[in-house]
This record gives structure tokens, sequence and C-alpha cells, in this order.
């Protein structure tokens, strides 16, 4: 039985070393470092304030070939839409009423997520085949029909995120509640605690519902 003993202590003190000097050498052993080629990959998102944008450049003159050839066959010649294929401009005035039109000029906020997703996943089919230059110049095509920018107006990595949508501020709607504070965008840092007061209970107004049992 001593024996027995002694055999556990010293397999259980060896195992743990060899762990431990494991896990320092090898940590998980799972997988391995990505490197700066694989991480720029997947690195492709934009930001609404341009941070992210790739560079290039383009405008809506070269803008209107580059469409007419990858995007006209589905969005129409003049992002009417074709069939049952999203329209891409007009629209204004219509987010209040019973059918919006959504299009890259009256709903979109930012003109940098517009880059994005075109870049991510247009053409249908073909997603990502597009350049860089070619996607401004596609971008800047539909500002240009959506009447936000001039047909010369060169769009780049370095003014996309400036560019001003007509419904950026859109999707903040006002909070009608007394109690609550515009949304600055800043987290409260001191004196947050808003002192609260009492004004009637629950079963004064008859909003608790009875148990039936009492």
């Amino acid at each position: 039985m001593l024996g027995l003993v002694k055999f556990l202590f010293v397999f259980i003190i060896s195992f743990s070393v060899t762990t431990t000097s494991f896990s320092e050498t090898r940590k998980f052993n799972i997988g391995q470092i990505a490197t700066k080629e694989e991480v720029a990959g997947w690195d492709i998102d934009v930001r609404p304030d341009g941070l992210g944008a790739p560079k290039g450049s383009g405008n809506a003159i070269d803008g209107e070939e580059v469409y007419a050839e990858r995007c006209a066959s589905c969005h129409g010649d003049f992002g009417e839409g074709v069939d049952n294929w999203p329209v891409l401009v007009g629209g204004y005035d219509t987010l209040a009423s019973h059918d919006p039109v959504k299009t890259t000029g009256s709903y979109w906020p930012y003109a940098s997520t517009i880059y994005d997703y075109i870049y991510r996943a247009m053409p249908f089919g073909e997603a990502q085949s597009l350049t860089h230059d070619e996607t401004y110049q596609i971008v800047a095509y539909l500002l240009n029909m959506n009447e936000i920018i001039e047909d010369d107006f060169v769009l780049s990595n370095e003014n996309i995120g400036k560019i001003k949508m007509p419904n950026r501020d859109g999707f903040f709607l006002p909070d009608p509640r007394p109690d609550v504070k515009k949304y600055t965008g800043l987290p409260c840092m001191k004196d947050c605690n808003v002192p609260t007061k009492i004004i009637g209970k629950a079963r004064e107004i008859d909003v608790t519902p009875e148990d039936e049992k009492s």
C-alpha cells in the first residue's frame, strides 16, 4: 500500500512539472499566429468616418462606364432597379410614408458604408472582383445621380468619410420622455444619479393585479 502511495505521489509531481513546462512553451497548442498578409485579407471594413478606407479614388464620369458594365443589368441604367432588384436613386421624402423607397441617396447614412458594402458584396455573384478605384468610381456615380456630389468631384479615401448624406441624422429619433436627456455621444462620468420622486403607488392607481385567492 505504501509503495502505491509513493508511486502516485511521484506520478502526480512528474505530470504537474511536465504539464507546466508544456503549457509555458506551447500555450494551447492550437492553430498558428496569423501573418500580416492573412490579417490584411480580412481587414477590409470601412468605418462611417472613413477610417479603414483603402487608398484609391474615382469620379462619376469614370464611374458611369464601370456602373454600366458591372451594375446596370440589375439596378438599371439610372439606378431605377430592374424587376425586383433594389432601386439606388431617388426616394427623397418617402421614408416617413407607408411605402418608403430606401435608396443610397435617401436612406444610407454614410458614403463610406456604401463603399464598404459594394466592395464586399458586389457585383452579385462576383463579390470582391472590383478594384478599389472602380469601387470609388461607382460610389461617386451613385452619389452624383442622387445629386450629392458633382460629376467631376474626385471621391477618395481621404474625403469619403466627410460626405454629408441626406439621411445621416435620420437614425436618431427624438425621445419624448421628460426624464431622458438628449444623447450627446459622451458617457456620464460625474453626478450621474438623477433624483427620483414617488408620485403614486401602483395599488392606488389600480394597476396592480389582484390575487384571486386573497
